[in-house]
C-alpha cells in the first residue's frame, strides 16, 4: 500500500519537479538520460540504515534518504528496528520540512518535506492481540518493543491505524 501512495498523491507542480530533480541531481540519483523528474519519491530504506545516510552529509554533502523523499514518500517498513539514534534524527525535519547539516568547513540546508509511512508489527512475534494466533512474547516483551520509538516522534505522526489481520480467503 505505501509503494501505491505516490501514485495517488496530486502531480509534481514545475517548482516541486525543479526542487525534486534538483535534489536528486546533487545526490547522483537521476537515472540515465533523465532530465526532470515527474513522479514523486518513494523511498523505503533498510531498518540498518545509518544517521549519516538518513539525513545526508559526508565529505562532498550529499542529501540523504530524508531530502530524497522530499515532496514525495518515506517508507519506513518494520518502524521499531531502526536505530533509535535514526529514528530521532527525523524529529527535527518532521516538524521543520528541511535539514540542516553542520560540518566544520561548511554548514547546508536541503528540504525535506516528505510523507512519513511507518508500519510495525504489534510485538516482536507480530500476534499480540491476534483474533486466531497466540503471542509467544515473554512478558514486558511488547512494551519494550513499543518503547523503541519515542513520544515526541510519535507526536510528530498524525495518524496511527491499527490494521487487523484479514484471512486469505477474505482478500
Amino acid at each position: 500500500m505505501a509503494k501505491r501512495l505516490p501514485s495517488i498523491m496530486p502531480p509534481l507542480t514545475l517548482a516541486e519537479a525543479l526542487e525534486t530533480t534538483k535534489i536528486h541531481s546533487v545526490a547522483g540519483s537521476l537515472r540515465g538520460g533523465s532530465r526532470l523528474m515527474t513522479a514523486r519519491p518513494f523511498r523505503a530504506p533498510h531498518h540498518t540504515i545509518s544517521p549519516v545516510a538518513l539525513v545526508g552529509g559526508g565529505t562532498n554533502p550529499v542529501p540523504g534518504e530524508i531530502s530524497l523523499a522530499h515532496n514525495g514518500v518515506l517508507f519506513l517498513d518494520e518502524f521499531p528496528e531502526f536505530s533509535r539514534g535514526v529514528l530521532e534524527v527525523m524529529r527535527q525535519p518532521l516538524e521543520d520540512r528541511h535539514i540542516t547539516i553542520a560540518r566544520a568547513k561548511y554548514t547546508i540546508d536541503y528540504p525535506a518535506g516528505f510523507m512519513l509511512v511507518a508500519s510495525m508489527n504489534p510485538c516482536p512475534c507480530g500476534y499480540y492481540n491476534h483474533p486466531t494466533r497466540q503471542c509467544i512474547c515473554a512478558p514486558g516483551a511488547v512494551r519494550k518493543y513499543l518503547n523503541r520509538i519515542s513520544g515526541p516522534l510519535l507526536d510528530r505522526i498524525d495518524m496511527h491505524i491499527e490494521v487487523e489481520s484479514i484471512p486469505a480467503e477474505r482478500l
